[in-house]
């Protein structure tokens, strides 16, 4: 198994040839029930979940980015049902987050709110190894750089005694919340205009990549489609594997790891 290369096939066959334990992070984002076709290939996801348990490694993470198809105006709970299997395969639920999308397409309205958001489940095999929650949200004005003194911290002790806590200076940013906002991601395409019709923002599979590995560490998207995953973890310093069975968009993710700019 080597690093960095994009390989072409169907992922739960080749994963089944990676050695146990071989993974510090997966993040990638399925197939969506029967919302697209990408090509006529269709997917095992019992198969590729028990591959991803064996194939990361103790403390990694796997983010899972999905959302339901609605079909005769019920949404399928696809997402539930394979959080749930994660579980019950031995995962962590480590965390459910939101992608709220700041660009979006609406709906009718008629009969229910605009969708807006899709699921991120993070998923770790025993705990996060790699931990770097990112710190962007400013704090209030006037507030960085404050010390407080003599304060109390109650967090650890069920009974609510006070116990004494260590001078804390306050830092200009906090730390981000679960729900991220990032707009839809570019249109995937190649030098050429060729296009992958389903992009996750390159903000996105970067932060996880920030948040959840090391540089050095090993990434794999096992459904890398426009190869977003790939092309983040290549320019912070990660190795990293895509796979992908359509021979399209694997002639696309090529062209893109090539690319200067992504468009």
């Amino acid at each position: 198994m080597k690093p960095n290369q994009i390989i072409c096939g169907d992922n739960v066959e080749t994963m089944s040839g990676f050695p146990d334990d071989c993974i510090d992070l997966v993040v990638t984002s399925p197939p969506y029930d029967q919302l697209r076709t990408y090509g006529g290939h269709s997917w095992d996801f019992e198969g590729v979940a028990n591959q991803l348990w064996r194939v990361i490694k103790p403390g990694g993470v796997v983010v899972w980015v999905v959302a339901d198809q609605t079909v005769a105006g019920s949404e399928s709970g696809e997402s539930f049902r394979q959080a749930l299997r994660f579980k019950e395969i031995g995962f962590r639920l480590h965390d459910t987050m939101i992608w709220r999308k700041t660009c979006f397409s609406p709906g009718d309205g008629r009969y229910r709110y605009h969708d807006v958001f899709e699921f991120m489940f993070v998923l770790s095999k025993l705990r996060p190894a790699k931990c770097n929650i990112i710190r962007d949200v400013p704090v209030r004005e006037g507030d960085a750089g404050l010390e407080y003194k003599n304060t109390t911290d109650r967090r650890r002790d069920q009974s609510n005694s006070r116990k004494q806590r260590s001078t804390w200076v306050q830092p200009s940013h906090g730390f981000r919340q679960n729900v991220w906002d990032m707009t839809s991601g570019a249109n995937g395409n190649d030098a050429n205009g060729k296009k992958h019709p389903a992009t996750f923002p390159y903000d996105l599979a970067r932060d996880h990549i920030l948040s959840w590995s090391n540089e050095g560490d090993l990434v794999l998207d096992p459904f890398a489609g426009s190869f977003t995953t790939c092309r983040a973890a290549m320019d912070n310093g990660r190795d990293w594997i895509g796979i992908e069975v359509n021979p399209e968009y694997c002639e696309i993710g090529q062209k893109r790891l090539k690319q200067k700019v992504l468009f």
